[in-house]
């Protein structure tokens, strides 16, 4: 893959998240990426730019719900991501493992591009809602606090590789603002990717 740019995004007036040992402390790029020829197609780790694992993902194949599993770099789970059945627009949530409902993304109807809200109560007990829009499922889309508006996260799919391609992998970069929750960012994005992929 040929040097990615690391757009920097200006940083949080306090931080943003559920997960403080993942809040931001600078501009950080993040890249998600499938594992070649995963047999469920649902595993994948997420590297930063130095190519060390900052997040895995697992899918679980027999699962009915979607079932993913979100861990840090050694393998601890951090959250399950679920798709809810009984909902108007296509949602997933994610439970920590208390089974408690930490984040929600649910999809909006959008003539051009795609628009999602991530909703979830931070650190600080205050009620959080993100809106990503853009064209997230072919090449750029930012999401940005919904109370001012500003950017959390940035993503970009246009890094693609003749052998990415060929091997029909997802990859793209997402950049993530200071004071961002990465964690956050990354339940967005793969509740997102699954949504595109749904039948």
């Amino acid at each position: 893959m040929a040097a990615l740019p690391a757009p920097q995004l200006q940083g949080m007036a306090a931080p943003i998240g559920v997960f403080s040992n993942y809040i931001a402390n600078r501009s950080e790029t993040l890249i998600l990426k499938e594992k070649v020829l995963s047999l469920s197609g649902d595993s994948f780790s997420i590297k930063n730019l130095e190519g060390q694992v900052v997040f895995q993902v697992k899918g679980n194949a027999s699962s009915l719900s979607g079932r993913k599993a979100v861990m840090d770099a050694a393998g601890n789970v951090l959250f399950e991501l679920r798709k809810q059945h009984i909902a108007i627009h296509k949602t997933y949530y994610a439970e920590n493992a208390n089974k408690e409902q930490v984040f929600k993304v649910a999809s909006r109807f959008k003539i051009i591009g795609s628009k999602a809200i991530g909703t979830f109560t931070s650190v600080s007990g205050k009620a959080e809602s993100l809106i990503m829009e853009g064209n997230f499922f072919d090449t750029t889309a930012e999401i940005k606090d919904e109370s001012t508006g500003r950017s959390v996260a940035r993503i970009d799919r246009k890094f693609l590789t003749g052998r990415e391609i060929f091997a029909q992998q997802q990859t793209y970069v997402v950049t993530v603002a200071p004071g961002m929750d990465m964690a956050i960012v990354v339940a967005m994005c793969v509740a997102l990717d699954e949504m595109r992929n749904e039948k």
